[in-house]
């Protein structure tokens, strides 16, 4: 758990003053201070509010596109999970801190806002259309209102106007490592404020410790080799489609895929060169795969996906097209060899609510392909006994 650390381990009152030209030149000479006077727009120096970005080419180009946003935003796979210590600690520290009655880490989805942390809020999400961090993402530079009464954007927002009387807002945009702004972590405040450089310092540290606690759970679900999902977080995820899929009456298959005879790799060519020729096969297989489709590593060189939306005839056939990609590829750092792979399919029954049936008989049907020779797909029925599935070709 990251903590805000203070002197002495007593609490440090941050002296609260507006930020000037003199603050700038000032810290003219001071490494970090030169950053801030260099991605401070002039809006800020005169304390109106800020939106536009530091147009001085100083900051990195950050990636605009909706749509790689958003799939930025759901590769983290945030939306609507649980609270969470870490970003609970992080907006309680934030408004100790900067003195102010509501601090929220908001993630802006398609059509709403909604928080993953949040202090003096009653809500957990709003529409997106009137979100203030709708605005705040636009940018990489902070967004900083004085008084949003003055403000001819948001003087007649609901959130303004109504509760939770919104006065004063500073919110610093939450960007993923590959560039794309997923949200903020916002301060605000129920009258006129200034915020000044320290305050806007902190919050983008806080910024800064949010991110990297979104990278780290996402990273703890992903496979380091293949960036596929681990085996913990395949499960977690396939349970939650089971769910999905047996609430709404929906098909969800599985499959497990082995590749074959790999430890002739390994004695013949060397751990090392086993491991490129796990991640190409992942690589093989992925290609094949849609987005909402789960592929995980389940150990070694065994691997397993659900298939939301899917049922066992079409799963069959999407496996039997991986299986096929995967044997005409010849590997370099095998001299030019091959390797094929054999896979085991099934789908989810239909009074199932957890993935684990399916991928018993999934995991027989793939032990059937291998007796039958490898380099083949076996698929198991659904409606039957577990132990004792009933195979299809």
């Amino acid at each position: 758990m990251h903590r805000f650390r203070t002197n002495g381990g007593r609490e440090t009152a941050v002296k609260q003053r507006a930020i000037t030209s003199a603050d700038i030149a000032a810290r003219a000479d001071d490494g970090a201070a030169a950053v801030w006077s260099r991605r401070i727009p002039p809006q800020w120096i005169d304390g109106s509010s800020v939106l536009a970005a530091d147009k001085s080419g100083s900051l990195a180009a950050f990636k605009h596109d909706e749509r790689g946003r958003l799939c930025a935003l759901e590769q983290l796979d945030v939306l609507d999970t649980a609270a969470e210590e870490p970003f609970e600690s992080i907006v309680e520290l934030v408004r100790q801190v900067l003195h102010v009655p509501i601090c929220a880490i908001s993630l802006v989805a398609r059509h709403r806002q909604w928080f993953k942390a949040r202090r003096g809020l009653a809500v957990s999400e709003t529409a997106r259309e009137i979100s203030f961090c709708s605005q705040a993402i636009m940018t990489k530079s902070p967004m900083i209102i004085s008084d949003a009464h003055l403000d001819a954007r948001f003087a007649n927002n609901p959130l303004v106007t109504g509760d939770p009387k919104i006065r004063s807002y500073a919110g610093i945009p939450l960007t993923t490592p590959d560039g794309y702004n997923v949200g903020t972590i916002c301060a605000i405040d129920n009258k006129p404020r200034t915020f000044s450089v320290e305050d806007i310092a902190i919050l983008s540290n806080f910024a800064k410790v949010v991110v990297g606690e979104l990278e780290l759970r996402r990273i703890a679900s992903m496979d380091s080799l293949t960036f596929a999902l681990s085996r913990r977080a395949w499960f977690d995820f396939a349970d939650a489609e089971a769910v999905r899929a047996a609430r709404y009456s929906r098909a969800l298959a599985v499959f497990i895929l082995d590749i074959d005879n790999f430890k002739s790799v390994n004695d013949n060519f060397g751990h090392a060169t086993g491991d490129m020729v796990i991640q190409r096969i992942a690589q093989l297989a992925q290609a094949q795969l849609r987005g909402s489709d789960l592929f995980g590593r389940f150990g070694g060189e065994e691997f397993t996906c659900a298939l939301p939306e899917t049922g066992l005839e079409d799963a069959l056939a999407i496996a039997d097209r991986i299986r096929a990609a995967i044997a005409l590829e010849r590997h370099d750092c095998l001299a030019g060899q091959n390797c094929t792979v054999s896979i085991g399919v099934s789908s989810l029954g239909p009074r199932e609510t957890e993935i684990g049936h399916a991928f018993e008989r999934a995991d027989f049907a793939l032990y059937q392909a291998k007796q039958a020779g490898r380099d083949r797909v076996q698929g198991a029925e659904a409606d039957c006994d577990p132990a004792m599935p009933r195979l299809v070709a």
